[in-house]
């Protein structure tokens, strides 16, 4: 997994609840566990007029115009803006994989269902959680500018509104997450990294877990 690095980035606006994993990467294709190749198939029923299947030729497919990912700039977004519980649905890891694929590095939400959160960490996106006001203060910015940005700062948990004076607000959005997984992203580290990163700690209780318990060997 790549470090996570600060990022200026074309912001999408997808302004639903509930989005379901379903939505975002339909069962047909949940066959492939390569983790690449999901992009063209994210929100495959929304972005395409017709049905789509595993191994198809996408680019002859009969586009949906109205879908704001087939729309200029949207089509080369970086961060994802939604509503709430983002993610539900089944805990299909397909999801993030087509979000990454694609090439959104952040999604912002009112909030996320559990499953698909920690699913974000371990695929290198980060899900980022925003009160009401500040989602809103967020999509007048995607109202008023043909071509919104956002600059997301990792290190100092910040999000930066490129445009000033929106309802005279500050510029800066604050963010949470936990250290744990902020360090993480960070250093470019999955589960299993950061399990082979205790490796020795490993080895050593397992030498000792030997001696203590020689009969469990």
């Amino acid at each position: 997994m790549e470090k996570y690095r600060n990022f200026n980035g074309v912001v999408a606006p997808i302004n639903k609840n509930n989005i379901d994993t379903d939505a975002i990467i339909p069962k047909q294709y949940l066959k492939s566990i390569s983790r690449t190749g999901f992009g063209v198939n994210l929100f495959d029923e929304w972005r395409y007029l017709d049905p789509g299947e595993p191994g198809q030729n996408h680019s002859k497919r009969q586009i949906n115009k109205d879908f704001t990912l087939n729309k200029n700039p949207y089509n080369r977004a970086s961060i994802l803006l939604t509503g709430d519980n983002f993610g539900c649905g089944s805990s299909r890891e397909h999801a993030a994989w087509a979000i990454k694929d694609f090439g959104i590095k952040a999604i912002i939400a009112k909030s996320f269902a559990d499953i698909f959160y920690n699913n974000c960490f371990k695929n290198g996106i980060l899900p980022i959680v925003l009160d009401e006001r500040d989602i809103n203060i967020l999509y007048k910015g995607c109202l008023k500018e043909k071509e919104y940005k956002l600059t997301i700062d990792l290190i100092n948990q910040v999000i930066f509104n490129n445009i000033n004076n929106i309802n005279n607000i500050n510029n800066e959005i604050r963010f949470d997450i936990d250290p744990y997984r902020k360090e993480a992203l960070l250093k470019g580290l999955d589960e299993i990294a950061q399990t082979l990163g205790d490796i020795d700690l490993i080895k050593s209780f397992e030498e000792s877990h030997k001696k203590e318990f020689p009969w469990l060997f």
